[in-house]
């Protein structure tokens, strides 16, 4: 058992079959091709897998048939963020079960007025309720997302309650101050970060390492991210060309499928479209991504 997500990490899209559910031999294909490239795990149904769209059930019967193809669980990391907290609990339950540790939480989200306190009532209620010391969370701080941040004295006061069941945290925030503010209240934590261009400057900040969505269609440029400074400037202009669409899940997807040559690659859930520009998105992409420019 890993105690926390370290590395090189995939924040993975969620294909979709023709009706509309998981296509769950699309999934365990991608993973696996993301393991050749050097990725060490891959992280479902988060903000790049549309994980608001998928209930309990189809995230379990996601991780069983990835299981049974092949994808190791400690390979594996599970979004398990939902506004009740009984989801929550159902899920991690679930997913321990098939010995998968390593989950993921958002704050419950929706009332964007709530108080650290009930913050941290949430998540203790959360892990109290799960009750395995198999659990391994990362807590999950994307506010700009889900409009409910996680304070950085409920981090520490987690971590320091709870040990390593608090393993990590994702700061998906983009802003660099706070993850640095997370790295000094709570240096214990493993801390992630989601925004490729601040890769660098985390690890040699003391950061665990990145669970990121350009990793599935620019993994190289991510590794030389890892690797230290440098790509800084293409990194961000990656980024530009998803960010400057109307949707980044889209877009990605859309990549993927001029990529791969799979258009079901393009399917998304409502209230999410499908985006058109996947050709264009792709022939911008490796004018950053060439050899040449490494």
């Amino acid at each position: 058992m890993t105690e926390a997500i370290r590395g090189f990490w995939a924040a993975v899209p969620t294909p979709l079959t023709s009706d509309g559910t998981v296509n769950c031999a699309s999934l365990a294909g991608h993973a696996s091709h993301l393991f050749s490239q050097g990725i060490d795990g891959v992280v479902l149904f988060g903000t790049t897998g549309e994980g608001t769209s998928f209930n309990v059930a189809e995230r379990i019967a996601t991780i069983e048939a990835l299981l049974k193809a092949g994808v190791p669980a400690s390979r594996i990391g599970l979004a398990a963020g939902f506004p009740a907290i009984t989801d929550a609990i159902a899920l991690t339950r679930s997913a321990l079960a098939l010995g998968v540790n390593h989950v993921l939480v958002l704050p419950p989200y929706f009332d964007r007025r709530v108080t650290p306190d009930g913050i941290e009532d949430a998540f203790s209620g959360i892990i109290d309720g799960v009750a395995d010391d198999r659990l391994r969370l990362t807590l999950y701080h994307i506010p700009q997302v889900s409009g409910v941040g996680i304070p950085v004295a409920v981090a520490a006061s987690l971590r320091k309650r709870y040990g390593k069941l608090v393993a990590g945290l994702k700061d998906s925030s983009g802003d660099f101050r706070q993850f640095e503010a997370f790295r000094a209240a709570a240096p214990e934590l493993a801390i992630t970060v989601g925004n490729e261009a601040d890769i660098a400057r985390a690890l040699a900040a003391g950061g665990a390492g990145t669970i990121c969505g350009m990793a599935n269609i620019a993994p190289d440029l991510v590794k030389a991210m890892l690797k230290g400074p440098g790509a800084e400037a293409r990194m961000q202009a990656a980024i530009d060309i998803v960010l400057n669409t109307p949707s980044l899940v889209a877009a990605l997807k859309a990549i993927l499928a001029a990529q791969s040559g799979d258009a079901g690659w393009l399917r998304v859930r409502p209230p999410l479209r499908p985006s058109a520009e996947g050709a264009a998105l792709k022939a911008r992409l490796e004018q950053l991504t060439s050899p040449a420019l490494a």
